[in-house]
């Protein structure tokens, strides 16, 4: 047997034992030629596996039990990184958990999107836990902070009184910087004492790009700021950054922020056919999970609420029992009523009755003392009430009584996420059984049929994960109802399909309806004649 010494600066064969050859094949491929002539024609084992020839080349193929002990070993070292919650309503939910620990994030937006309020809201939530914080001013004054953050109900001066809060002013005038007396490690010379005698970890610094605008030189501009980033990591400091940001540009002038950010979200706010909104998205979170996609929220009086989807996996209760839909004569044609946590779409033309219909149920459930949430984008709650006086339905009582709440918005007077907003606080706050959205065909008017189908999906699946009843009035704009059963894209996931018509005869329209599907229910699949009367719907006996 003859080994062959190659040219290989890497590798030198001299060896004839299987060890050193086995060896030589995992440090470098290029040996493969040369070593081939020293191997036996039969398969060698090797400590990694097993030694083959494919195709005239000889290559060390791990063995199966190798591949599993190494995937469990890098299991074993994966270890979650140190966090600290945000404190604000949804994004902890997005961020998985919240900022991470002793590292900086950078939070972009224009004129308006809230990123000072994100970094307050923050320092807030660690207050609250009785941990101290820092909010470094590069552009507002210290008494103009006080005074828009008393806006939202947040009382800085006694925060700061109790040692839990420092408002730093740190504006730099221009000619500090061209006289040279200006330099950022007295700043950071400050800001560390500050912390050490508050013994803060939270440290918001906002609007650097302010600072940075005073340097003429970008290589400064970096320098500067990559000296300060690596001081906050030496003093293990949380940090979260605020910088502006333009959508349009191609190039942003401080790009490279991004880059050295552990955690960037950006935050924008948008106008849409009229109507703003605004969007918050987690661009890069290194060594963590987070939510993708851009998820809508508000500035409310308690500061940013951020609404994601409730969770990446379907968690609906199963239907519930047979509940009565308050006339007698559709709990029959449904076999029963309807079921507790389903969602049902009443569809119809206008003055088919749809309103009616859902009243009826809402006056039942409310004489049974459970309580129900009326969503009305097409009527205030006097002309309501004032309305169905005609078929003989009292709902004043029941609202003084509470058992039902009806909430009036015009869908154009704010954007999809406020309307959210409204509505799950509306959930959290009454806790109610049955749900009423009169009618889902307005809500395309807050801001495109996108937008709407956001707020219905979002507001259902929710719905569905409380085990609430949820009814959805949809007009049609046509005769051909059928035509038009999906609605704005939800029918496919809606549990009863109710189909009011006219239908002339002669010279006179008659009212029809059709339960036209109603999942775990053998329901009637004929067209029943229905009148509205003062004393209700009453159908008529097939």
């Amino acid at each position: 047997m003859v080994i062959r010494q190659h040219n290989s600066s890497h590798c030198n064969v001299f060896s004839r034992s299987r060890e050193n050859v086995s060896h030589c094949i995992r440090s470098d491929s290029r040996c493969m030629p040369y070593i081939a002539h020293a191997l036996p024609s039969a398969p060698a084992l090797t400590n990694r596996g097993a030694i083959s020839s494919r195709g005239g080349a000889t290559v060390a193929r791990p063995t199966r039990r190798v591949h599993e002990q190494e995937e469990a070993g890098l299991r074993k070292k994966r270890k979650r990184i140190s966090k600290i919650p945000t404190g604000i309503v949804g994004l902890d939910k997005v961020l998985d958990g919240g900022l991470p620990a002793e590292r900086m994030t950078l939070v972009g937006g224009g004129p308006g999107s809230g990123k000072s309020i994100i970094g307050l809201q923050w320092l807030l939530a660690g207050a609250d836990t009785g941990e101290p914080g820092i909010l470094v001013l590069f552009e507002e004054r210290v008494a103009s902070v006080r005074q828009n953050a008393s806006g939202l109900g947040w009382d800085l001066a006694q925060l700061e009184q109790k040692g839990l809060l420092c408002l730093l002013d740190a504006r730099i005038s221009p000619e500090a910087v061209v006289s040279g007396d200006f330099s950022i490690k007295g700043l950071l010379a400050i800001i560390g004492q500050k912390a050490k005698a508050m013994r803060a970890r939270r440290i918001v610094i906002d609007a650097v790009d302010a600072l940075l605008y005073l340097y003429d030189s970008p290589m400064r501009e970096r320098h500067e700021l990559y000296t300060l980033h690596e001081w906050l990591l030496d003093q293990k400091l949380t940090t979260m950054m605020t910088v502006k940001t333009v959508p349009q540009e191609e190039s942003p002038r401080y790009a490279f922020l991004d880059f050295m950010a552990d955690c960037v979200i950006h935050v924008d706010q948008r106008v849409t056919q009229q109507i703003t909104t605004r969007r918050l998205r987690v661009v890069k979170y290194r060594g963590s999970g987070y939510g993708r996609n851009e998820y809508p929220f508000v500035i409310s009086q308690d500061g940013i609420n951020v609404i994601p989807i409730t969770s990446n996996v379907l968690q609906h209760r199963p239907l519930g029992s047979k509940v009565s839909s308050g006339q007698a004569g559709l709990d029959v044609v449904l076999a029963g009523g309807f079921r507790r946590g389903a969602s049902t779409l009443i569809l119809g033309i206008a003055g088919s009755g749809k309103t009616t219909l859902a009243c009826i149920f809402a006056q039942a459930a409310g004489r049974r003392g459970e309580r129900v949430l009326y969503l009305n984008f097409e009527e205030s709650a006097e002309s309501m009430v004032g309305n169905m006086l005609s078929p003989g339905l009292a709902l004043g009582p029941l609202i003084k009584r509470g058992t039902l709440v009806v909430r009036s918005y015009l869908p154009e007077a704010m954007g999809v996420e406020e309307h959210l907003f409204h509505a799950l606080k509306a959930l959290d706050e009454l806790q109610p059984q049955h749900v009423v959205v009169d009618a889902i065909s307005a809500c395309k008017r807050m801001g495109s049929e996108q937008a709407a189908f956001e707020y219905l999906m979002r507001l259902l699946n929710d719905c569905r994960e409380r085990g609430i009843t949820c009814f959805y009035l949809n007009q049609a704009t046509s005769l051909d109802i059928v035509a038009e059963i999906s609605g704005i894209g939800i029918s496919s996931i809606i549990d009863t399909v109710v189909l009011l018509r006219y239908l002339q005869v002669g010279h006179a329209m008659k009212r029809q309806l059709l339960v036209m599907k109603s999942r775990g229910s053998k329901h009637s699949d004929l067209f029943h004649e229905f009148h509205i009367t003062d004393r209700g719907i009453e159908l008529e006996k097939t």
